[in-house]
């Protein structure tokens, strides 16, 4: 059984202007994911949002939610992601591969 949250320490990006040291993985990718997903992965494709301002699709009770779609090699990943108010992590909701590609 998957653990539902896993806590990795990051070097330092910045992401709205906000210092992240931390990504808070969920597991829900695994589900239908996991097969080409990894938490390696989410966390180079959270990497690409250092020095990125996103504007988030649905605010709610103190969190800001995202759906970025990241460019990883010839690759395309939609990154849905959190950012809590006056909080130093990104929380990674989903992340999967986009049939785009440049």
């Amino acid at each position: 059984m998957p653990t539902p949250r896993r806590v990795h320490k990051i070097s330092p990006i910045v992401v709205n202007g906000i210092k992240i040291v931390q990504v808070v993985i969920d597991s829900h990718y695994e589900k239908r994911h996991g097969d080409h997903i990894t938490d390696a992965l989410i966390l180079r494709l959270v990497h690409k949002l250092d020095g990125r301002y996103e504007v988030p699709e649905v605010r709610s009770s103190g969190y800001s939610y995202f759906v970025t779609v990241i460019e990883l090699g010839e690759k395309s990943y939609r990154l849905i992601w959190l950012l809590e108010d006056n909080a130093v992590y990104i929380g990674v909701v989903n992340a999967f591969r986009t049939g785009r590609r440049k």
